[in-house]
């Protein structure tokens, strides 16, 4: 497949459009055939090819089906993803893809628990340019390809510190806040993730200002990431990943332990609905 070797300086996106192309074209398809056989519309395909728009990871897992290559289309697609993130978020999300721990704490509810429909609501009170749907869509659909990470083999170990802020603010629609709370209470239930709620009883804290992440890669090296006020920092030399551990386990000194934070959460789905 000499056709799909990388051009110098070609963007992930650029490389799963030219990919797709020649997929179709390899297989004797117009736009109008594979549209009819896929059961996407023609115009989306369109923009895929050109890499105008990033789609679901789940498109991109029925085309690999259609095509029988395996997981292609998937892999050149979590490069493509990248494309929508700042270049030191992008060493971070390299970083987090390979970690065997993650550590978060979190003001809101993070993007690796949200929903589509609350993704989608989050992600749309920036965008006022006259492509901001698309712009949103293709947000939601990088913010929710990351959530694989959650249960990729071999499974990562994942403790997330929530703020209690983050069940105090619901979506604007009653079904998505509904929808969002019960995929908080089944992802804190999976084996290798643990949730603690940090309640508002304790009072000011140090990470008042943005979130944290922790991770750990196999070699036990690690590195920490802060994000707040619309920039983050990846901090990765050994002092300052340390101090950041350090200052994530004070915080996690004061949360409900996991089995008191599912019954919170619990209790909000239920004040919710009543």
């Amino acid at each position: 497949m000499d056709e799909l070797v990388d051009a110098p300086g070609e963007s992930g996106r650029a490389v799963l459009g030219r990919t797709l192309k020649y997929l179709r074209e390899k297989h004797g398809k117009s736009l109008g055939q594979l549209a009819e056989d896929s059961g996407y519309d023609k115009s989306y395909l369109h923009r895929l090819e050109s890499g105008h728009r990033l789609s679901k990871m789940t498109v991109m897992e029925d085309l690999d089906a259609y095509y029988e290559t395996g997981d292609l289309l998937v892999s050149h697609w979590k490069v493509a993803r990248l494309d929508a993130f700042e270049d030191q978020y992008k060493r971070f999300m390299k970083l987090e893809a390979t970690a065997r721990v993650m550590q978060k704490f979190a003001l809101g509810v993070p993007g690796l628990f949200q929903t589509e429909a609350f993704a989608r609501e989050v992600l749309s009170g920036a965008q006022t340019t006259a492509d901001g749907d698309e712009v949103v869509e293709e947000m939601v659909a990088a913010r929710l390809g990351r959530q694989y990470l959650l249960q990729q083999k071999p499974l990562p170990d994942v403790r997330v510190i929530m703020d209690e802020s983050a069940f105090r603010r619901p979506a604007s629609r009653a079904k998505t806040w509904d929808d969002q709370l019960l995929r908080i209470e089944a992802v804190a239930m999976w084996p290798n993730v643990t949730l603690h709620v940090l309640p508002f009883s304790v009072g000011v804290h140090h990470h008042m200002t943005g979130s944290l992440t922790l991770l750990w890669q196999g070699d036990g090296s690690a590195v920490a990431y802060r994000e707040g006020n619309g920039c983050g920092e990846l901090i990765a030399d050994e002092d300052g990943a340390l101090r950041e551990r350090l200052s994530y386990d004070r915080l996690r000194d004061l949360a409900l332990s996991p089995s008191d934070s599912l019954a919170f959460v619990r209790d909000v789905l239920e004040e919710h609905r009543s």
